[in-house]
């Protein structure tokens, strides 16, 4: 009986990186590394999978990365306003090394996005004035992460009933269960 709403949820993830404006393209993902706090930011969501592997691009220098280092179990927070739809999502992240994924994938970034990645510091340093950050041509800190799912909760909040749904990946199935909302 759950077997709707997850196909419900992975349409709607994997309409996000296709379809303009789609709410669940710029996504919350949290992260604590070694921290007694999770830290969250909002990414971008790039690519997904049909077994629903989520991918993001960051700076190999950011927090973000030091934390998958040290703890690479993330969280992710979507919410689609127009069907009143949250997916919380547990995943395990992987810091891409194929370079040849890399290369190419970078290949295809437009050049005025590049500049996300080829600062000479590294984001978060603090400088005088926004106008002031510097850029280099020569190289890149362009970095893949891609968070593989293990647990999914989707909400949708309606009336009569709000529904609150569990799933839980294992041996490369998805089990799901409904929960009180």
């Amino acid at each position: 009986m759950t077997g709707s709403f997850f196909e419900e949820l992975s349409i709607e993830i994997k309409k996000s990186v296709i379809e303009r404006g789609h709410p669940f393209r710029y996504i919350t993902m949290a992260t604590t590394g070694n921290e007694s706090i999770a830290r969250l930011r909002t990414v971008v969501l790039r690519e997904v999978t049909e077994n629903l592997c989520l991918t993001i691009y960051t700076d190999g220098r950011t927090q973000k990365i030091n934390h998958i280092h040290v703890n690479n179990q993330v969280s992710l927070l979507l919410y689609h306003p127009d069907k009143m739809m949250q997916l919380k999502v547990e995943g395990i992240a992987e810091i891409v090394t194929n370079t040849e994924r890399l290369k190419s994938t970078w290949q295809n970034i437009q050049p005025n996005s590049r500049k996300d990645y080829i600062t000479e510091t590294s984001p978060g340093t603090a400088i005088k004035n926004p106008d002031h950050v510097e850029y280099v041509e020569d190289k890149n800190h362009f970095t893949i992460i891609d968070i593989f799912p293990t647990k999914i909760e989707y909400l949708k909040l309606k009336r009569p009933n709000h529904i609150r749904a569990l799933f839980s990946k294992t041996d490369d199935m998805w089990k799901g269960e409904f929960l009180v909302p």
